[in-house]
């Protein structure tokens, strides 16, 4: 196995097990999620890779803080994206549920590029575990759109 794609192995397992702990969290109300509705995270994992798709990573990040969807989803991203990811045995607290859209509004377009492939790919993560966790929303709980 070369070097590369260990590498690559390895941070895709890295964002497995983050995201894996995330959805934990979400399910058990626990730390950024504590009185949040864990099928609200779900749903909002679920509807995110297609809003940052269709308007762009700080247009979708910006919708989720605007209407207070899910902020738990918001303080993991940024958590990964901006911490977990490059260090991974970092000892940093959780970043507010602002810090990766206001990263995204600093930076340029090779970082917002790498940001939103990194986002996207964290996001399947996530996807596969709400859903497999039973973390969805209803089609008639849901009130917004995509």
């Amino acid at each position: 196995m070369s070097t590369t794609k260990s590498k690559t192995q390895e941070l895709d397992q890295r964002r497995a097990r983050h995201a894996w702990q995330a959805v934990q969290a979400a399910k058990s109300q626990e730390g950024c999620h504590k009185g949040q509705d864990p099928k609200k995270f779900g749903g909002q994992v679920r509807k995110l890779s297609v809003r940052i798709m269709a308007s762009g990573l700080g247009q979708a990040l910006a919708f989720l803080k605007a209407k207070g969807y899910a902020p738990g989803l918001l303080v993991e991203l940024g958590d990964w994206v901006l911490n977990k990811r490059n260090d991974p045995h970092s000892e940093k607290g959780k970043p507010s549920d602002t810090a990766l859209l206001e990263y995204v509004l600093k930076a340029d377009a090779i970082h917002l590029r790498w940001v939103t492939d990194e986002a996207l790919a964290y996001l399947r993560w996530l996807a596969r575990f709400v859903e497999a966790e039973g973390l969805t929303e209803d089609a008639n709980q849901s009130q917004d759109t995509k």
